[in-house]
């Protein structure tokens, strides 16, 4: 089930070349459904656009849950952004994948710890940002020594734990999904008994990975607001 990634090195440095058109597709897709949902608005909503707004009343829920308005209510394209990329992103990889010359060119680009650590460091990254720009330098530098000076150490380690746990368990969830629909997958190509064994599971699994692509995409835009919350609430 190990195939080989489309690796090129450009001036020096090396790129996975799935990893670029994966990321490529879900930013397109993930910008024409805004586009089609906002091309021709109504007073009352219908189809597509009746998706978003929904879609941006399920982000501010998100929001509201987790900090003041007047604090997150900045951060609500920021959710609504990471909820759909994540989503779409989380998609692109279950109903099949495309191998050529034992190179696999699609998947989901969330099934790649890159990508999703990347996401994860531009997270925490914002978070610390907007802390320093609601709260100045002074005070936000103060929040790492509290309640005692000798709690910064932990505080820096809990930094480092927050991004790797927030990009690792998307990945996680989402490189086991594909790696079961893959072995099921091979187990069609057997024999007819094979193909009649795994059809069933496959396309129970596939239901499964569905629900979990949701939830995995809500949990890291729900992460996302807790982290930005903690950094610019001035009762955290």
């Amino acid at each position: 089930m190990h195939h080989e990634a489309p690796l090129r090195e450009i001036f020096g440095l090396t790129f996975n070349l799935a990893n670029l058109l994966m990321i490529t597709i879900a930013t397109a897709l993930v910008f024409i459904i805004a586009v089609l949902s906002t091309r021709k608005l109504a007073m009352k909503p219908t189809g597509i656009q009746n998706f978003m707004e929904w879609i941006m009343d399920f982000v501010k829920g998100i929001i509201n849950s987790t900090m003041d308005w007047k604090d997150g209510g900045r951060f609500h394209v920021l959710g609504i952004t990471l909820l759909m990329y994540v989503f779409v992103s989380n998609m692109l990889g279950l109903p099949f994948a495309v191998v050529y010359d034992n190179v696999l060119w699609w998947k989901s680009p969330t099934a790649d710890p890159v990508i999703t650590l990347t996401l994860a460091v531009m997270v925490v990254g914002l978070s610390h940002y907007y802390g320093v720009k609601l709260k100045g330098t002074a005070e936000y530098g103060k929040e790492f020594f509290k309640p005692f000076w000798f709690m910064f150490p932990i505080k820096i380690i809990e930094e480092f734990a927050n991004t790797l746990t927030l990009g690792l368990r998307l990945y996680g969830n989402i490189y086991a999904g594909e790696i079961l629909l893959g072995l099921l997958a091979a187990s069609l190509a057997t024999d007819a008994v094979g193909h009649l064994a795994a059809a069933v599971p496959m396309l129970v699994w596939q239901g499964f990975s569905i629900f979990v692509g949701a939830i995995q995409a809500f949990i890291f835009t729900m992460l996302t607001m807790v982290y930005l919350s903690h950094k610019v609430s001035h009762d955290h």
